[in-house]
């Protein structure tokens, strides 16, 4: 099985693709479609097939995809971009790589989406047959162009075999979202949650969505344990203030995703169940 793998140089990415080569099975092999080849030296040196080009480039596309038989598209532009970049990247793009796969003859396509596509929260953990929501000018367009994603990507004729992973907070292996947090974090109630997922298990979430053979649709990956804002100071090392506990969460369960489907279906079990076991284990 040839597997492309879009985005490989973004904070998931990057720890993605090692994971994916790592655990491969004989015969089976990994390409990465990046914009710099000078990023990607190290997935070639572990194994990995390169396509330089713009994920924004129909004829990149039709090669990256030409003899694949499944994609995992990993690329997003997160927070911090332009409305436009968001959408251009999330939804567009994406797009243009399912009308490729299909046209390529691409079987498997697993869409990397977001919890944040939910919107508000339920009074109890987020199911993935709860109706979507997007939005929070917190976040931009991000949520809104990755549900725009998954909704044309269900809509595109030849793309039967589809699969959706929506993360949570991703973290660790040095990645420094954590840290980044702490510019949101004063702004949030004391009690607020964030649901975590740490990049190991990302990865196998997303492994098992791209090899179980009877996988299909969307699937929740996070998790035991969302943290509190409080959390997320204790873990940099700072001081909370006080303001903060006079702050009421208004949607104390925004984000927060089960994980039930994902358990029971294709046998997914967080190596890291919190930050804190992944703080012990000198995984952060």
């Amino acid at each position: 099985m040839l597997t492309l793998v879009t985005g490989a140089t973004g904070q998931v990415g990057k720890r993605f693709v090692p994971r994916l080569l790592q655990s491969a099975a004989p015969g089976d092999e990994v390409r990465v479609l990046v914009r710099d080849a000078s990023r990607a030296e190290r997935f070639a040196e572990l194994g990995a097939q390169v396509v330089v080009g713009d994920l924004r480039d129909a004829e990149v596309l039709g090669k990256a995809t030409a003899g694949a038989d499944a994609v995992v598209n990993v690329a997003a532009a997160f927070r911090g971009v332009p409305d436009e970049e968001a959408r251009a990247v999330n939804r567009d793009a994406a797009i243009e790589l399912g009308r490729a796969a299909v046209a390529s003859g691409v079987g498997r396509f697993v869409q990397v989406s977001t919890g944040l596509v939910y919107g508000a929260g339920r009074g109890r953990p987020l199911v993935e047959s709860d109706a979507t929501v997007p939005g929070g000018a917190m976040w931009g367009a991000y949520p809104e162009s990755k549900w725009e994603a998954e909704r044309a990507l269900a809509a595109l004729d030849g793309l039967s075999d589809l699969r959706i992973g929506r993360l949570p907070f991703v973290y660790g292996d040095g990645d420094p979202h954590l840290a980044n947090a702490m510019q949101w974090a004063p702004h949030w109630p004391a009690t607020q949650r964030l649901h975590m997922g740490h990049h190991a298990d990302v990865a196998q979430g997303l492994q098992r969505l791209l090899y179980a053979p009877g996988a299909q649709g969307v699937y929740n990956i996070a998790d035991d344990a969302p943290l509190t804002t409080v959390d997320v100071y204790a873990l940099n090392g700072l001081p909370v203030p006080p303001a903060l506990y006079e702050k009421t969460d208004p949607d104390p369960w925004r984000a927060v995703m089960s994980t039930s489907r994902v358990r029971r279906e294709l046998g997914y079990r967080p190596f890291y169940p919190s930050v804190w076991v992944a703080q012990d284990m000198g995984a952060l």
